[in-house]
């Protein structure tokens, strides 16, 4: 018999896409395909914060209408075209390997005028409540090192806090600051890959999220 285990790979995609994965998890719930019980949940960006509440026991519809309120906690993203130069600019002025790339877009990410950390960690910490890691099946947080370009995935076991690790997964370069854990600073885990669905790889059965 092949490997049984179950793998969700959860992906980036911003305030909207954390409601767009809330939103199919609950349809499809609602239909009797549920998603909540996979023995490993992959979270990327925003795919991390969809993935941490999963993991915690809570009720995706529920978390579809508290996405859907007004928001409370969020802080607004300045995005645009100005941005989308610098990240040309950080993969093109220099050597084209993809670790040396990332640690560009980190070094640009390091010199941006953003939020405070503090602030951010915050917006994050209302997303998530008081959901910990959750002990009963394995959550990994992808981002990537600010500094170097390498890919971290973070662990119940790494003594890290989930909120810190979500935010770090978050951490859209340009956009909202690098965040300090494990004695470095860490960017968007979207950096290296929107969904990093390459960790869930010896999985039996995968579902990846967005398409």
């Amino acid at each position: 018999m092949g490997d049984e285990r179950r793998a969700l790979v959860l992906g980036g995609g911003g305030i909207t896409g954390i409601a767009w994965m809330y939103g199919l998890v609950a349809g499809l719930a609602a239909d009797g395909i549920d998603l909540t019980g996979a023995d490993l949940v992959v979270g990327t960006s925003a795919g991390s914060a969809v993935g941490a509440n999963l993991a915690a026991g809570r009720d995706p519809q529920a978390l579809l209408e508290t996405q859907l309120a007004p928001p409370s906690g969020e802080i607004a993203a300045n995005l645009g075209l100005r941005l989308a130069v610098r990240y040309g600019v950080a993969a093109l002025a220099g050597p084209r390997d993809a670790r040396r790339v990332r640690a560009r877009i980190g070094r640009m990410a390091l010199a941006a005028d953003t939020v405070g950390e503090a602030e951010r960690l915050a917006a994050i910490g209302s997303r998530l409540g008081d959901a910990g890691w959750p002990s009963g099946r394995d959550l990994w947080i992808t981002a990537v090192d600010a500094y170097t370009g390498d890919l971290r995935v973070f662990t119940r076991d790494d003594g890290v806090p989930l909120a810190t690790a979500v935010a770090a997964s978050c951490a859209v370069p340009g956009v909202w600051p690098p965040v300090t854990a494990a004695g470095t600073r860490w960017i968007d885990g979207g950096v290296r890959s929107m969904a990093n669905a390459d960790l869930a790889a010896g999985y039996g059965r995968v579902v990846e999220e967005p398409r």
